[in-house]
């Protein structure tokens, strides 16, 4: 029933974003990029496509965070056009997707008030798509008893917030797992309304959410390593949605180092893939290999590294080639939302492919180059 009627108020946006999903990058567009020698061929092998003259006006030297705040830019106005045209419930399912960008903007203005900063300076370094109308209520705040009434009042976040943290809780030793807290509070509400909504928006929702939550699951685990997070309270910030949950998860909390990280994902391939460098025969990161899409996730993330000597970065990488995977897959159904989901990760992992790429133009490290994650 839900395809019969998608069309009559989503079809139009859901062309519009398969439109912009089409002017993603493509291998051979990465590739031209790579054989670049300074930024200023960068820029005009960018012009070529979709992004165009968007650097145009900018003086030379350009630099790399130029590039990346400029091609952020232009996801937030194409963001901005969805939310713009969209009605109930792909409206509010939009508004959900900002959340995560609030969390992070709110904990950004805590932490300088909590330094003391000027919370007005804080708010240039905000991201655009977690700006929300009251966000310069919370510059009038002096103490972090202030600015805690202040998010419960004027922000989104205050269910989060209510329910999670109280303004004790708001110093320096705490921030991290304020923030881990309100994710955890995010995805489990992001997932819950999602099966609102039933159909293919939520099966397919709920399995990159879960990823999503499984990701910080493990995250939080090796970093809580060597550090005075208890294992009671690092268990309090696991999701309670997630391939892992709820025997993994337990797993998890009880883990004391990477191997036990490793035998409590076990149970799940793709995620055992993760930690397993022996796969052989699988492609490289940015797509040279000879696999093909078909391949298996497993086999998708084999070669990442040699080992988990690579470290926490060498994972992340494994989890983004993993999330870009998930987010493909979404765009082989139609009368669904989570193509608008979908469209705005891979578009952020484009953006940090194009930052990585720029960056090593700009410090002539040729070696290091094809070391970015493809979208297509």
């Amino acid at each position: 029933m839900e395809a019969l009627l998608f069309n009559v108020d989503s079809g139009f946006l859901e062309g519009i974003v398969r439109g912009y999903k089409a002017g993603l990058l493509t291998q051979n567009q990465y590739n031209n990029l790579t054989q670049c020698e300074t930024i200023e061929d960068f820029r005009t092998q960018l012009s070529a496509t979709d992004y165009g003259n968007f650097l145009a006006n900018e003086p030379l030297p350009i630099s790399t965070s130029t590039i990346s705040d400029k091609a952020t830019q232009v996801l937030v106005d194409q963001f901005n056009y969805l939310r713009s045209n969209a009605v109930e419930p792909l409206s509010k399912f939009l508004e959900y997707m900002t959340y995560a960008y609030m969390i992070d903007n709110v904990i950004l203005i805590i932490t300088g008030t909590l330094h003391g900063r000027n919370t007005n300076e804080l708010l240039q370094r905000c991201h655009p798509l977690g700006v929300f109308d009251t966000m310069p209520a919370l510059c009038v705040a002096t103490n972090v008893e202030e600015l805690y009434h202040t998010v419960l009042v004027e922000t989104p976040l205050a269910p989060y917030f209510r329910d999670s943290v109280t303004a004790a809780d708001l110093d320096d030793l705490n921030i991290e797992i304020i923030r881990n807290t309100l994710y955890k509070a995010y995805l489990e509400d992001f997932d819950a309304f999602c099966r609102t909504l039933g159909g293919p928006t939520a099966e397919i929702m709920h399995r990159i959410l879960s990823f999503e939550a499984d990701r910080r699951a493990i995250n939080i685990t090796i970093n809580s390593f060597g550090t005075q997070l208890s294992k009671e309270q690092r268990a309090k910030l696991f999701p309670t949605i997630g391939r892992l949950f709820p025997e993994g998860n337990n797993a998890l909390a009880r883990a004391d180092d990477i191997d036990q990280v490793r035998q409590a994902c076990e149970p799940v391939a793709e995620y055992r893939a993760f930690f397993d460098g022996s796969a052989s025969g699988a492609p490289r990161a940015n797509g040279t290999g000879h696999g093909g899409g078909s391949e298996s996730t497993a086999n998708l993330l084999g070669d990442l590294g040699d080992d988990l000597g690579g470290g926490a970065a060498d994972l992340e990488d494994r989890f983004f080639v993993h999330e870009v995977h998930l987010n493909k897959l979404a765009f082989l159904q139609q009368f669904q939302y989570a193509v608008f989901y979908s469209y705005i990760k891979l578009k952020e992992q484009e953006i940090r492919s194009l930052t990585w790429i720029a960056e090593c133009i700009a410090q002539n490290a040729r070696d290091r180059i094809h070391d970015y994650i493809p979208t297509f």
